[in-house]
């Protein structure tokens, strides 16, 4: 099976799971997501330097929470992967842009998404900074894009939340904390 078919499994705390060899335990990502096992996630936040956020809008036919709005990239890790590289392959792919980035915490949550599916991850918040718009993006991923100001999604995520993907809406509060300390 291809490695990007898989999720890395963790525990409550974000340390991988590991099998009786050593070996980090994987999971097919439409099972993980079915049956709701806790697996690595990383999610990228790209800002410009009027401090507005590149938002993406899922593909139509995005397995879970298709149309909705969300941070400007997010995927799951290949096992053995490096966490800085996942997330720079994953904007390179999704939204074809290429900035430093850096991870400034981590959440964890547990939500139905829809579909039969549950979300249950450990997700790594990556931030960058860029002007540059999106130069190519993955249709099979991404509808649209655009550059939003924090009070204009602050106000849009109380008013028509469920425009939003669950884990942007969840983890909004603890980006706009950290990321006044780069802006």
């Amino acid at each position: 099976m291809d490695d990007e078919e898989l999720v890395v499994l963790v525990d409550s705390n974000g340390h991988d799971l590991l099998n009786a060899d050593g070996t980090v335990r994987t999971m097919p990502k439409m099972e993980a997501h079915r049956k709701g096992v806790g697996h690595r996630a990383i999610s990228v936040f790209i800002f410009n330097h009027a401090s507005e956020l590149l938002l993406q809008k899922r593909a139509l036919d995005k397995y879970h929470s298709p149309a909705k709005w969300t941070n400007t990239c997010c995927t799951h890790c290949r096992p053995d992967e490096i966490l800085l590289d996942t997330a720079t392959r994953r904007l390179g792919k999704e939204m074809g842009l290429g900035c430093e980035l850096r991870e400034i915490f981590t959440f964890s949550y547990h939500a139905d998404v829809g579909n039969g599916l549950i979300e249950n991850e450990f997700d790594h918040v990556f931030v960058g900074f860029s002007d540059e718009n999106p130069t190519t993006i993955d249709p099979t991923e991404i509808s649209g894009w655009k550059w939003i100001s924090m009070t204009s999604l602050e106000e849009n995520l109380i008013r028509d939340p469920e425009t939003y993907t669950y884990w942007l809406r969840y983890c909004f509060a603890e980006v706009l904390d950290n990321i006044k300390r780069y802006v």
